[in-house]
């Protein structure tokens, strides 16, 4: 059962990372050029993690539940920023649209729900959000340096150009401090919830 949830949340992801390349493309006609740019995105590179490690264990790879609580919570924050920040302040259309609704809205449900009811139990340590927090930190400091180089960023709240660099400070602290804090309320969870898996080994 937990691989067959888990090769639904796959299917998920790949196809709002292929809808969304696809459409991508449409306005590119480059392959490389269109890849670039979508890596530019914490939404595709967390997808994008999650993906893999689903599929991994859809077709009986183990994947350690250190790294499954990370992809958990990384995808989380994809949601929670999606839905706070930055619902609505573009227009899309066509394939964008089911891009959007299964990378920032679907996948993070259907992730969450499948830890929830397959993870392993009393796997997570309370010191593993901050080691999660590694993640998104490394990911405004590429995010930034390509943002400098290209003179583009990916997110309103990280636009140097119109921000500038404290208040783009303030709001990555913002946002890791809140990665932390949700990561500290899945280890509690993961302590007291009555489904999952027998405990495993990190």
């Amino acid at each position: 059962m937990a691989r067959a949830a888990a090769a639904l949340v796959a299917i998920v992801c790949w196809a709002g990372l292929a809808v969304q390349f696809a459409a991508t493309y449409a306005g590119q006609r480059d392959i490389a050029d269109t890849a670039w740019i979508l890596l530019r995105f914490f939404t595709v590179l967390t997808n994008l993690a999650v993906a893999v490690s689903m599929t991994l264990v859809a077709i009986g790879r183990r994947v350690r539940p250190f790294m499954l609580g990370g992809v958990t919570i990384a995808i989380i924050l994809v949601g929670t920023v999606y839905m706070l920040l930055l619902r609505g302040l573009v227009e899309l259309s066509g394939g964008a649209v089911v891009a959007d609704t299964l990378l920032h809205k679907v996948s993070p449900v259907a992730m969450t729900l499948w830890w929830l009811l397959f993870a392993p139990r009393k796997s997570l340590r309370w010191s593993d959000p901050l080691w999660w927090n590694a993640y998104p930190l490394a990911y405004f400091a590429y995010a930034l340096a390509r943002g400098q180089v290209e003179g583009r960023y990916p997110y309103p709240f990280m636009d140097v150009g119109k921000l500038g660099w404290t208040q783009t400070a303030i709001n990555a602290g913002g946002i890791a401090a809140m990665f932390v804090l949700a990561g500290l309320l899945l280890v509690w969870i993961d302590r007291w919830r009555p489904l999952g898996s027998k405990r495993s080994s990190r």
